[in-house]
């Protein structure tokens, strides 16, 4: 079933109608800016957590709503809310959170980090191709689906994969075939890793069945470390 009431706290301007998202501030009121991009479930309480979870480190963290307040746990519901997403929307509903979340007074950042699960994953890959200079981070969780790009020559962000050595949806192969390709496209700095994991290892909400804790929280360390040394 879907929801239709996710975790909405803001609203922001996009190039189409205003888009909604759930904006976590420090308890300082200021931090660096990293925009949370969710997975195919919608902005479910797993990208509520991450985004609170960074918060507590330090940071700004919006999650945009890619699907206007619809949630679900029903993967071929999932599915099917993936598909109607359009590439072109989800790119300008990121664009729209990228400008509101650099003219916030709670950002002291000049640039954003981004990090991002499944959907998100390849959303993250093509905000940071995109905006170019604006993003210095950028962090995809076995990324998919349409938002991954064809052309990464636009990326001027640093990027750290994490991906699953027993991921059927996205391979390892097509992984590291994608990490050379950025690196050679855009000259960035790349580094993956890769883990004796599923897909969707990341997800202790585990609407998958996948969730590995251990695996989890190397990843999650590793991610926050790049980001706390990539955008300040």
């Amino acid at each position: 079933m879907t929801d239709k009431t996710p975790h909405q706290n803001v609203t922001f301007p996009s190039s189409g109608p205003q888009a909604h998202g759930y904006l976590a501030v420090p308890e300082s009121g200021k931090g660096p800016g990293v925009i949370v991009i969710q997975e195919w479930w919608g902005l479910a309480d797993h990208i509520r957590d991450v985004a609170d979870r960074l918060a507590a480190l330090g940071f700004v963290a919006l999650a945009p709503d890619l699907y206007g307040g619809s949630i679900t746990h029903d993967g071929e519901e999932a599915v099917q809310m993936m598909s109607q997403l359009p590439e072109a929307k989800g790119a300008q509903l990121l664009s729209g959170a990228v400008d509101y979340l650099l003219a916030s007074d709670h950002v002291t950042s000049e640039k954003l980090g981004t990090i991002g699960f499944c959907m998100g994953g390849g959303f993250v890959l093509q905000l940071a191709a995109q905006q170019g200079e604006k993003i210095a981070a950028a962090v995809p969780f076995y990324g998919v689906g349409q938002g991954v790009p064809n052309d990464f020559s636009g990326v001027r962000a640093a990027i750290q994969g994490h991906y699953a050595n027993f991921d059927q949806m996205y391979p390892p192969q097509q992984a590291k075939a994608q990490e050379e390709q950025i690196r050679q496209e855009s000259g960035a700095e790349v580094q993956y890793f890769y883990y004796d994991a599923d897909h969707a290892f990341h997800n202790d909400e585990n609407p998958a069945g996948n969730y590995d804790s251990e695996q989890a929280a190397v990843a999650w360390q590793r991610a926050v470390d790049f980001l706390q040394a990539k955008v300040a």
